[in-house]
């Protein structure tokens, strides 16, 4: 597991018990924030690529809406608020 991951879910089920083995069992709010922090993380990495595009006018324009649009069909479609 990629220790990003792991740090997710260690932060999804802060306060609770601490063993990730393979036999514990996950709560669905558990999965649910779990989920939740790894989508956000998605939306950080694409504001993060979306960073500053060529210079070109058009080119700018429309790679600019493009990005918006990925990010907000990411948020829309997993219910993820700003």
């Amino acid at each position: 597991m990629n220790e990003r991951i792991r740090q997710l879910l260690n932060e999804a089920t802060v306060g609770l018990e601490p063993d990730l083995s393979p036999q514990r069992t996950v709560t669905l709010n558990e999965m649910e924030k779990f989920a939740e922090l790894l989508v956000k993380e998605c939306l950080d990495i694409a504001l993060e690529v979306r960073g500053e595009p060529a210079t070109d006018t058009h080119y700018v324009i429309g790679y600019d809406r493009a990005c918006e649009k990925m990010i907000s069909g990411i948020r829309e479609h997993f219910g993820v608020e700003e």
